[in-house]
């Protein structure tokens, strides 16, 4: 049943990909342009190196999509990402529909959690990007799945589960919580069936030293790349919308799942939750507490939630993680009611799903959210054109924190990232940031619009003197394109 369903998933997911690529809405989202960026400028530049996989993000997409980036139709289509993101899906809908079984013995339940997730328009469009949020949750959930299957199994020896907790603490920060929230319950479970001294650190230490070795070599990596630790800050413009209101950004989560999704549906994964979470202090038995693992899922919250609260813009695809959470528990709720309430049930959630949010909705919040840059991207083809037409081999200056998906859409013209000075090419970049652009750059590309511009666009507006040397010649989509007034123009020069 569970290769049938996950068959189903990885068809519609190519479907679903064929549909948004003709709408041209693969890459319409900014941050999968950068994902597929990232990954490629580790070879693919003025100085080429790991160095270049950056800090900001975890490091396994990237990683996943060095290679394939290096084909130029694959990066330019988007492809590369592509192809992970659906094969993600169908190990999300693998996972989640093997738990359901496992903790259930209900098939009924395992076909909800899969319609659930294959019939929201959101979750199908992330599958069909660059985006990482697909691999996160095929990720975690078959953690999640490797788990119930040990505890089931007896739970006597160490879980075998190191290199996909690992595999999952470096493809997003939302499974650092999830992480912690399973060791949690894993202890607490053991605990509570007598579970003590060595053989408690034997069970514990896997599910604690891989995520940590993940972790510090990630802050390491950020050390040694951009000088920080941890970098928490500098690359949003903070928002007061959440700001230091936990009650309200508390508020925003449930409202963006249940917005990705349906009240419905939200509603009867949470009470179900909430009364598996009761049967802790009713139980003791060692199976039934299987269930408690899947809570995790809900842990995924903690990173919007302190984001928010931090000021961090708010972005509804970071509830994304709750739908699937929320799928699961959905196929748990129809597993463990009796049969005539579970059919009743079941087609309770399918017709809500389908109402509220179907599969053809093409005004589902994460593809709006995604397109909210489109219009940008419209008006920036003036200045592709421009500079397309009289680029002359000179390299340009950009801010890759603020115009790597530019960077990407610039590859349509033939544009590769090595024809850029970036924050990236190190030395080259603090040259031009002290002395000018113009003894370093042919040409240089402000975003003077989006969260307040860049770097780039912040000097020119405090010391004008910075752009002495560099002409504008064209603007649009909040991109302005500069000129070094003394630059040869040689139109058949080689890039």
């Amino acid at each position: 049943m569970e290769r049938l369903l996950t068959l189903a998933a990885v068809i519609a997911g190519v479907v679903a990909w064929g549909l948004f690529y003709r709408a041209d809405l693969v890459l319409s989202h900014y941050d999968a342009k950068a994902h597929l960026v990232v990954a490629r400028r580790v070879f693919d530049g003025l100085t080429p190196g790991w160095q270049q996989v950056g800090a900001v993000w975890l490091p396994l997409p990237h990683l996943l999509l060095l290679l394939p980036v290096q084909v130029d139709v694959l990066y330019r289509t988007g492809l590369a990402g592509s192809l992970i993101s659906i094969a993600s899906f169908g190990g999300l809908v693998y996972a989640a529909t093997r738990l359901v079984r496992r903790l259930t013995d209900s098939t009924l339940g395992a076909v909800v959690a899969a319609a659930l997730l294959v019939a929201n328009p959101n979750v199908l469009y992330l599958q069909a990007t660059p985006m990482t949020e697909p691999l996160l949750l095929a990720l975690t959930t078959l953690l999640v799945l490797r788990l119930v299957e040990w505890w089931q199994a007896g739970g006597d020896d160490a879980p075998r589960v190191g290199w996909l907790l690992f595999l999952a603490a470096w493809t997003r920060f939302e499974a650092w919580p999830l992480i912690g929230a399973l060791v949690g319950i894993v202890l607490v479970v053991s605990l509570r069936s007598g579970v003590r001294g060595a053989r408690l650190v034997r069970l514990a230490w896997p599910l604690v030293a891989w995520p940590a070795a993940a972790v510090v070599l990630f802050l390491v990596n950020s050390r040694l790349t951009v000088g920080r630790w941890f970098v928490s800050d500098g690359f949003f413009v903070p928002d007061p919308t959440y700001a230091h209101r936990p009650v309200r950004t508390l508020g925003a989560l449930v409202a963006g799942t249940s917005g990705l999704s349906d009240p419905l549906m939200v509603s009867v994964a949470l009470v179900t939750a909430g009364l598996v979470l009761l049967r802790l202090f009713r139980h003791r038995d060692r199976p039934s507490l299987a269930p408690l693992l899947p809570l995790a899922l809900f842990a995924t919250a903690a990173v919007p939630f302190v984001a928010f609260i931090d000021g961090h813009p708010y972005r509804i695809r970071y509830m994304v993680p709750l739908v699937s959470a929320c799928a699961v528990w959905c196929g748990l709720a129809v597993g463990l009611l009796p049969r005539r309430l579970a059919w009743g049930t079941a087609v309770a959630l399918a017709a809500a799903a389908l109402w509220v949010s179907p599969p053809w909705r093409a005004t589902a919040p994460m593809l709006l959210e995604a397109q909210w840059d489109r219009p940008a991207s419209r008006g920036r083809q003036a200045v592709s054109a421009c500079l397309a037409r009289d680029y002359d081999g000179e390299k340009v200056l950009a801010s890759m924190g603020s115009l790597a998906h530019y960077m990407q859409e610039l590859s349509r013209e033939r544009f590769a990232l090595r024809d850029f000075i970036h924050e990236g090419t190190g030395v080259i970049w603090n040259a031009a940031m002290v002395s000018g652009p113009a003894p370093h750059a042919g040409w240089m590309l402000v975003e003077e619009v989006a969260e307040g511009g860049d770097v780039l666009a912040d000097r020119i507006r405090r010391e004008p003197a910075f752009a002495d040397g560099m002409q504008r010649v064209c603007s649009g989509g909040g991109v302005a394109l500069y000129r070094r007034v003394t630059a040869t123009v040689a139109a058949d020069a080689p890039r």
